[in-house]
């Protein structure tokens, strides 16, 4: 399809690629967009109806809305605006240089400018800035008739009719009612009557990752944002947490690979933008690791003794830095799913050391069969190797465990205790352990 539509452009076929354009979903549309010549884009873009233009403006990258808004004029701008949903546009705004910002602000109607800022000065990772404020409203003293009149003359503009909203003349959420059980019900029945009265809401300073885990575990359409007097003040809707889930999901991804998010798809991100994000980590485990190197230097006498067992140090660190690298992932993502709690803390660490175990063992006497048989190693050695590959697991395993849940007590992210961390300590463990063996052993 893509092909199709830049070969009619080069064409200069605009009737065909109208046609061709104009049927299309806004989100398939927008990827399209993308990869149109900039120079043609604001013409394409002229191509299009006004709410379909609207809606695939909403899905495009934020350098071509860029492109866009600066080929607007000011009266194509404001159409634009008028036809986005308000969270869409805070997304936008969100993403402009400030001089764009200006232009967009001052095409905008002062109610929805002021509806703006409103959610502009929530915090970042807070649900107030996620939220939309275009939800229909009823009355509990409304019959279900009544009620049906005002969707239909007010829910034009909303973001989701489905579920609708009972509030006093306060604005404080009271309950809800869906679509479907007004559908179901007597034209006389009061709201009141038939409205659900245990709500599930959530706080505007709530964290977003927090509001967007709740619309998924209990299967929501859109979750109610209230303020500190249970005024609601904008709802979530599960379009907007999926985007949040996925960036969060990203983020710990970045975090758990020992890089800064930079919050930019890959192609976007500049070579020295890559760099920033990456070297100070790469830098500090650098520096971490040469603990390692102070160990095996305190040993180096020994070493010389019985060189074979240098021969082993990569199998011990290497197997250490998995296993403790299976636990950390397994319980960050627990964290993340809200699966796992600070106080089952005590409940994980015996389940690992009892995994921690079988699979040192296993390891361990696979190991033993494949040193006597084809290393052809002395027992003594062998013996040292398999009892630090067992202590070095359990290790891993306790380790990589804990620190996901001790960084989540403590504040921050569990991402950040992840496979690189983890490699650096139990790698230092590990040798410790390892030589102490041969310590004893060996003498």
């Amino acid at each position: 399809m893509t092909e199709k539509a830049l070969a009619l452009l080069s064409e200069k076929k605009f009737s065909q690629l109208k046609e061709l354009l104009r049927e299309m979903n806004p989100v398939d549309l927008a990827g399209i967009l993308e990869e149109m010549p900039l120079e043609s884009l604001p013409l394409v873009y002229r191509l299009l109806p006004k709410e379909l233009a609207a809606e695939a403006f909403a899905e495009m990258d934020n350098d071509q809305q860029e492109v866009l808004i600066q080929a607007f004029s000011d009266k194509e701008l404001q159409e634009i605006l008028d036809e986005l949903y308000l969270d869409d546009a805070v997304d936008i705004i969100e993403e402009m240089p400030a001089s764009v910002v200006k232009r967009i602000l001052r095409q905008t109607k002062p109610e929805v400018r002021k509806k703006i800022n409103e959610i502009l000065h929530y915090p970042e990772d807070s649900a107030g800035s996620i939220m939309t404020i275009e939800y229909v409203d009823l009355k509990k003293a409304m019959t279900v008739e009544e009620a049906f009149h005002r969707i239909r003359s007010t829910g034009v503009d909303k973001e989701t009719i489905y579920t609708c909203y009972v509030t006093d003349s306060d604005r404080k959420l009271e309950g809800l009612v869906t679509v479907k059980e007004l559908l179901l019900s007597p034209k006389t029945a009061i709201i009141g009557d038939i409205m659900q009265t245990h709500v599930i809401a959530a706080s505007t300073m709530d964290d977003k990752e927090e509001v967007a885990n709740q619309l998924q575990k209990y299967d929501f359409l859109a979750l109610p944002v209230v303020d500190q007097e249970y005024r609601l003040v904008g709802i979530v809707t599960f379009d907007d947490a999926m985007d949040v889930l996925q960036e969060e999901n990203t983020e710990d991804i970045e975090m758990m690979a020992a890089i800064t998010p930079t919050g930019k798809p890959y192609l976007k991100t500049s070579t020295i933008d890559l760099w920033k994000k990456r070297v100070p980590w790469l830098l500090l485990l650098m520096v971490s690791a040469t603990f390692t190197g102070k160990i095996i230097q305190a040993y180096e006498s020994a070493l010389a003794a019985q060189v074979v067992l240098t021969a082993f140090i990569p199998m011990l660190m290497d197997t250490g830095g998995n296993a403790g690298s299976q636990a950390s992932v397994t319980i960050i993502r627990g964290l993340s799913l809200g699966e796992i709690q600070m106080i089952d803390i005590f409940k994980i660490i015996w389940k690992e050391i009892r995994v921690a175990f079988l699979c040192g063992l296993t390891l361990s006497l696979a190991n033993f069969a494949k040193m006597m048989l084809l290393d052809r190693v002395g027992l003594s050695v062998a013996l040292i190797v398999c009892l630090t590959l067992v202590v070095t697991v359990i290790i891993a395993k306790i380790t990589g465990c804990t620190l996901p849940i001790l960084a989540k007590r403590i504040g921050f992210d569990p991402a950040v205790m992840a496979s690189p961390f983890i490699t650096t300590i139990v790698d230092a463990l590990s040798l410790i352990v390892y030589f102490n063996f041969a310590s004893m052993l060996l003498h």
